[in-house]
């Protein structure tokens, strides 16, 4: 019985053997073209990813974001090779299964790298967009400076402090972002306040006269002064002047300068630039004049004398 067992078991196994073995010879012209194909490929793959390197490089200022996307393709055209190869050799199943478990693998990589991930896309989809370069002049979440370096998740800015800020792409991506470089100008803005005694359309073209002498002024004709608002002590004034930026002339610079000649420009034509004054006006509505006062005062000092 034993013998008899062994024989039947035997049987079975050499008959699955030999299947597999006619399965074999059968794949054999298929595996030949997916290998093939796999060697193929594999050449294409790195000349496809060299000219993708260099057309990425020179579109983006970052050469790690160039680098990093010309592996994602690469990456994503060796696997399009290997599932075409499987299919060719009649493994459909395992194509579909490795799909699925490659789904599963990301998902589960996103959320446990979110923040990670997060900051990677935006500084994808930043070097695309291209919002700012290397050496731009930006603002964004309360850091002011200009740009040094730009990598996959994060953005160096040195601030015009000195210190070097280290700002997540994310932040960058989800925020409000000035440049102050694309347009290459900007505004000053400069309070000045003169006597109500004085002129406010002649101390505006004083300032404008003299302002438009100034070589770092630009946009000459839209150079202005705006009356503001009234102030405690004098009449308050808003001067709008444009200038380079950045350019040869710093911002400190120009508006150190344009103060300067403000002031000149208003004491030469003598425009007060008034210190702050209170009047004391005795004589309003339910209060007394200023000889009633001291009369009292008087008499209140006549009662406390001894006699």
């Amino acid at each position: 019985m034993d013998l008899l067992a062994i024989d039947k078991y035997w049987s079975l196994i050499e008959g699955k053997l030999n299947n597999w073995l006619e399965t074999g010879i059968q794949h054999i012209p298929n595996l030949i073209v997916a290998i093939i194909f796999i060697i193929f490929f594999s050449l294409f793959t790195r000349v496809a990813g060299n000219i993708i390197r260099k057309v990425l490089r020179s579109a983006f200022d970052s050469k790690q974001i160039a680098d990093l996307s010309t592996a994602i393709i690469k990456a994503c055209l060796i696997l399009m090779g290997v599932f075409i190869c499987l299919d060719f050799v009649g493994l459909k199943g395992t194509v579909t299964s490795l799909l699925a478990g490659a789904g599963i693998i990301g998902l589960a990589i996103g959320f446990a790298f979110q923040d990670m991930t997060e900051n990677l896309i935006a500084g994808i989809v930043m070097g695309i967009r291209k919002p700012f370069k290397v050496g731009d002049i930006i603002k964004a979440d309360g850091v002011f400076g200009s740009v040094q370096t730009i990598n996959l998740r994060n953005t160096l800015v040195e601030t015009f402090f000195g210190q070097l800020e280290v700002i997540p792409n994310k932040i960058l991506f989800r925020n409000i972002l000035t440049n102050y470089t694309v347009l290459g100008v900007r505004r000053l803005e400069i309070p000045v306040s003169i006597s109500y005694a004085d002129d406010i359309e002649q101390a505006a073209e004083v300032i404008v006269k003299e302002l438009n002498r100034c070589n770092f002024v630009i946009k000459k004709d839209e150079t202005a002064v705006f009356a503001e608002s009234f102030g405690d002590s004098a009449v308050n004034l808003l001067v709008w002047v444009w200038i380079d930026y950045p350019g040869e002339t710093g911002f400190m610079e120009a508006r150190h300068s344009t103060i300067v000649t403000i002031k000149r420009s208003l004491e030469n034509a003598d425009i007060l630039i008034p210190f702050p004054i209170r009047t004391l006006d005795f004589g309003i509505k339910g209060g007394q004049g200023l000889d009633a006062v001291i009369s009292n005062q008087g008499s209140f000092k006549k009662a406390e004398t001894p006699t």
